[in-house]
């Protein structure tokens, strides 16, 4: 365990199904808590210069998620005071729910599968993991996902919250968390 951070200096990953709002909860956090935001997936467009379901397109998902794996355990070995969006399918990698556990602290946005549903006509063209697939078998992998995303990391539930709220409610349980974890320190 070499190089880990204190728990104030840590990256603070957000994780959860895509659509669930992790891009722009992410920028409001930055602002909240004045930290740079790096939303994984467009660091993964700019190296390639194409959009992610280009890359898939063109090169693969093994290779899209190769790049994603090097990419992100690289900002959260590395990179201090940032907030991280990963993609829906980063969290889902050992190597990278490891390196998260181990040097960011991990929040996932949790939204239940019939809010997320009504999201769906908006981003599904955008999301090459969900082309040609029914929605039955969209519905296992966003169940199948939840279960990876409840490990190891705090749970937001979204559902009832807009964008504002969300930021807000992780503010107080980070602050809460760097409160109570302060070192303390003998004279």
């Amino acid at each position: 365990m070499e190089n880990v951070p204190s728990l104030r200096e840590r990256n603070i990953a957000l994780i959860g199904f895509m659509g669930v709002g992790k891009t722009t909860i992410g920028e409001r956090l930055s602002k909240k808590l004045y930290r740079d935001f790096v939303d994984i997936d467009k660091v993964i467009e700019e190296k390639y210069g194409m959009e992610v379901s280009e890359i898939f397109r063109t090169k693969g998902e093994e290779e899209f998620r190769r790049i994603e794996r090097e990419i992100s355990i690289d900002y959260c070995k590395n990179k201090r005071l940032k907030i991280l969006s990963l993609g829906g399918g980063a969290y889902t990698q050992d190597e990278i729910r490891e390196a998260c556990m181990e040097y960011c602290i991990v929040i996932s946005l949790d939204l239940t599968w019939d809010s997320w549903k009504d999201r769906l006509s908006l981003i599904i063209d955008n999301r090459p993991v969900l082309h040609n697939k029914s929605m039955e078998e969209i519905e296992e992998l966003f169940q199948k996902r939840q279960s990876t995303y409840n490990l190891n990391s705090f749970q937001v539930k979204t559902d009832s919250m807009n964008e504002e709220e969300v930021a807000d409610e992780i503010v107080s349980l980070l602050k809460l968390g760097w409160e109570w974890y302060q070192p303390y320190i003998v004279d």
